[in-house]
């Protein structure tokens, strides 16, 4: 594509995205890039229960394949033949996790993606609705934001849909049809912006047009049903 060609393009898209009436985002890898410091804070987690685990960056990027922080630790236990935990302790085991992840978070090493405060600005000076649609918990979404945006981030959305607050997480459609019926909008009056094929194909099951912004660990999914793939969100600020 020629540079002409491009620009015309960007300009196109950045209209596009000027006239939704809602911006959805995605925490984990879209808002900031988190993933290491989950991945610290389960090692740390399976530390301190004396389990003997560690999860490399292989192992995680694959247990990312599975939504929800839960569920990878019971996913990765099922892998031995006798597994060892049971749900209740499952649930302690990441209630330490979650505790750790907020430890780490409020070190303030995990600052928002670049473009992203941009985009947030942009929206609220426009008049445009922002909302989250994430599988992550609301206690992680606290933890990171109210580092990121300050103590009075929930302020700057209209509704935030986690997941534990719908029946089933992403790839699922279920939260991103929960916002749309908060907002009371139509799939096609806003956009949703996310990292990962998993966000992308909720995000599509609920007819919402997509916006991916390439994070460390989904760089290389399948894309092709995205209005729009971008390194980051700088890549076509509004």
């Amino acid at each position: 594509m020629n540079q002409a060609l491009a620009a015309t393009r960007t300009a196109g898209m950045r209209d596009i995205i000027a006239s939704a009436r809602a911006l959805i985002f995605d925490v984990d890898g879209t808002l900031a890039e988190t993933e290491e410091v989950h991945r610290r804070a389960f090692n740390e987690a399976f530390a301190e229960a004396g389990l003997g685990w560690h999860w490399d960056r292989t192992t995680y990027g694959r247990l990312l394949r599975v939504a929800g922080g839960k569920e990878r630790i019971r996913a990765f236990d099922q892998r031995s033949a006798a597994p060892l935990l049971s749900f209740s302790d499952i649930a302690d085991l990441h209630r330490i996790k979650t505790s750790r992840y907020a430890a780490l978070i409020a070190t303030g090493n995990c600052p928002l993606r670049p473009g992203v405060d941009a985009w947030l600005t942009g929206a609220r000076r426009r008049g445009q609705r922002l909302a989250i649609a994430t599988t992550t918990s609301h206690g992680n979404i606290d933890a990171l934001l109210s580092v990121a945006l300050g103590p009075d981030w929930a302020g700057l959305f209209e509704t935030i849909v986690a997941g534990d607050d719908v029946p089933r997480k992403k790839p699922a459609p279920d939260v991103y049809v929960e916002v749309l019926s908060r907002l009371a909008l139509g799939p096609g009056d806003c956009i949703a912006i996310e990292d990962s094929g998993n966000g992308l194909m909720a995000a599509s099951r609920a007819g919402i047009p997509v916006i991916i912004s390439r994070s460390a660990y989904f760089s290389d999914d399948d894309w092709t049903e995205a209005l729009l793939v971008v390194d980051d969100l700088s890549d076509i600020g509004y």
